[in-house]
């Protein structure tokens, strides 16, 4: 009975009064007695964290934890791109010259998802590659490159299921649901990060400072299971062979290398 109480709390739409009453209960005291049995069902693993389980005194403290130093090491290679999250990398394709890409065969809209027609030209014809975090996973995003933050923007009011089945059956979900979009320039050219809401219209908290990213560091977390597109600049991206869909994949591990466009 708990687990699938568990995954109506999570991973199901909501609207505008029940997400305000579930997030009210996982940021409640009360909702502390649930973090031991959440942490079993999901089986979260407790050597990545300094602390017990015990120790967190709500259900959203335990889902925006942080990990020891340790825990992911970050790929060093200077060129590498490395996953800024734990998650499954669910799909990986072109961006089509009409901005469309296929995922789960459905079709979806890049300019949609950016809502931005200055910067969606330059991502025409590139790839596109979209890694799902379910309600186990470790919830905060960390840069995938060296760069410089170009632009920042959110987009979206509501949010709906983000997982296989949200992207199969559901409308749009990746272009329609509350998100933040992080752009960066690398010295090979631009990628963008779309942090997509899952649950609650504020679930998406931006933590990093400045313009400036440092791969591996931290940029913002999800409070609850959610998915991060990241989208790469024509040309400029080249994925790694092992990589394959789906596929389990955590922080700081390599999913190809970037290069200059037409080399």
């Amino acid at each position: 009975m708990i687990q699938p109480f568990y995954r109506l709390l999570i991973e199901l739409t909501n609207g505008r009064w029940t997400s305000f009453l579930l997030k009210r209960f996982a940021r409640s005291k009360v909702s502390r007695f649930a973090v031991p049995s959440f942490a079993r069902i999901y089986q979260l693993n407790q050597e990545d964290i300094e602390n017990s389980f015990r120790d967190f005194p709500t259900l959203h403290d335990l889902f925006i934890r942080k990990l020891r130093k340790d825990a992911r090491p970050i790929d060093k290679d200077s060129n590498s791109v490395v996953s800024p999250v734990d998650a499954v990398i669910e799909d990986i394709g072109p961006i089509k010259k009409t901005s469309e890409i296929v995922v789960k065969g459905k079709i979806y809209s890049i300019d949609e998802m950016l809502g931005n027609r200055s910067v969606l030209e330059k991502y025409l014809n590139g790839t596109y590659m979209i890694l799902y975090l379910s309600p186990s996973h470790y919830h905060r995003i960390h840069s995938p490159v060296d760069g410089t933050i170009t632009k920042q923007w959110t987009l979206g009011r509501k949010s709906y299921p983000v997982n296989k089945w949200g992207l199969k059956y559901g409308v749009r979900t990746l272009a329609k649901n509350y998100r933040v979009i992080t752009e960066a320039e690398t010295e090979f050219g631009h990628i963008a990060v779309v942090k997509v809401g899952a649950m609650f219209v504020n679930s998406i908290e931006t933590t990093h400072k400045g313009s400036r990213l440092e791969k591996g560091e931290e940029m913002a977390y999800f409070s609850f299971g959610s998915t991060v597109v990241l989208l790469f600049e024509k040309g400029i991206f080249e994925m790694d062979s092992a990589i394959h869909t789906p596929k389990e994949i955590k922080v700081g591990e390599k999913l190809g290398t970037l290069q200059k466009s037409g080399t």
